[in-house]
């Protein structure tokens, strides 16, 4: 088992920034390729960005590309997501998710992780 535990919600202005971090506990943080994926209401949940076990490796959706940035800090078992030049529709439940160990493709798909945090709310105002 893996824990994860999200913070760094809150509310910010458009054009503000936030970072989130997530803490995990219990199996080999360091070996764990994780993702970080978001929910607004009424929608599905979808993939913000992912990075590889030893952070050599990224990816982001689109959506997000330029703005957001994922890292991670093995040592302190905590990936993190450096969001800049927030817009209201980045308004959403943020999670953690942890995928596989020692993988070498980065997945997109919430389906494909194994672990999962309990959410961190983000509220962009305009």
């Amino acid at each position: 088992q893996m824990q994860l535990v999200e913070s760094g919600g809150g509310l910010v202005q458009a054009g503000g920034s936030l970072r989130l971090s997530c803490a995990a506990s219990g199996r080999t943080f360091s070996t764990y390729a994780m993702g970080w994926f978001r929910q607004a209401p009424g929608k599905e949940r979808e993939f913000v960005a992912a990075i590889s076990w030893s952070g050599g490796s990224t990816a982001y959706a689109d959506s997000v590309k330029g703005r957001f940035t994922i890292s991670r800090d093995n040592a302190k078992n905590t990936v993190y997501l450096q969001m800049d030049s927030l817009k209201p529709e980045d308004t959403a439940v943020y999670y953690c998710a942890a995928d596989g160990p020692y993988l070498s493709v980065l997945s997109t798909a919430a389906k494909l992780y194994d672990y999962w945090g309990q959410g961190t709310q983000v509220t962009v105002s305009s």
